[in-house]
């Protein structure tokens, strides 16, 4: 808001400057609260006066402390407001084989919005059971095609690291394990030493909801790195 020389030797930058924060959705550009704060700073250059005035901003301050607090129940009121809608997008993506979009967007829902939390692990269960079926398949064709064109421990190998990878609550893990016998009795045969590769084991129920973030962390860690935020109006 404004910018001063002190009359000080050596001469130094003096900055009043307003900081506002948000709290909100940049993706689908949903703002839940916004607070602004005047701070001060002062140094040999803009750079240094910029970084004195933020080391000014005080998070203990009783309005920034209420901006943090409203922003938490708007985005509860938020999910408990719109949770068939994402229920229902989740399962169009789902529809369309994008389980991974579908589980991410399902397991972003804060453990506080109770209701709508429950009813997105009901939802996601058909949704992860469908992406494990289609994977083992894959995985599963794939781990036959390497083992198919030369039976070797090199192909053994190869095969056991997709084999090693399928998930065994997926629809078609019997034919995994018949596969996994397979390589493993041919690899004694002609290596005289036991296959390595060991399958994974049947997922508990206690464990699914951790499998279910495990997908919905990966796809967000896959997002690109440059975002364009949708924040239009937010000042």
């Amino acid at each position: 808001t404004s910018k001063d020389i002190t009359p000080t030797a050596p001469p130094m930058e003096a900055y009043n400057i307003d900081v506002t924060f948000y709290i909100g959705d940049g993706v689908d550009g949903t703002k839940f609260a916004s607070y602004t704060t005047s701070v001060k700073g002062v140094g040999r250059n803009q750079t240094k006066a910029m970084n004195s005035a933020f080391k000014n901003i005080k998070i203990d301050n009783p309005k920034y402390q209420s901006f943090i607090a409203k922003g938490k129940k708007k985005i509860i009121e938020y999910y408990n407001t719109r949770c068939e809608f994402l229920i229902k997008e989740a399962q169009s993506l789902a529809s369309q084989n994008k389980f991974e979009e579908a589980i991410f967007k399902l397991t972003g829902v804060p453990e506080v919005c109770k209701e709508c939390y429950d009813q997105s692990l009901d939802a996601i269960a058909p949704m992860y059971q469908q992406m494990i079926n289609r994977d083992c398949k894959m995985k599963l064709n794939a781990a036959n095609n390497i083992w198919s064109a030369n039976q070797d421990v090199a192909a053994a190998n190869e095969a056991g690291e997709i084999l090693s990878t399928i998930e065994p609550n997926a629809i078609c893990f019997d034919e995994v394990k018949t596969l996994a016998s397979k390589i493993a009795k041919r690899v004694l045969a002609i290596d005289g030493r036991e296959w390595k590769y060991i399958l994974k084991d049947q997922t508990q129920t206690s464990e699914m909801i951790q499998a279910y973030r495990a997908v919905g962390v990966a796809y967000g860690n896959g997002q690109p790195e440059t975002i364009t935020y949708n924040v239009r109006g937010w000042w």
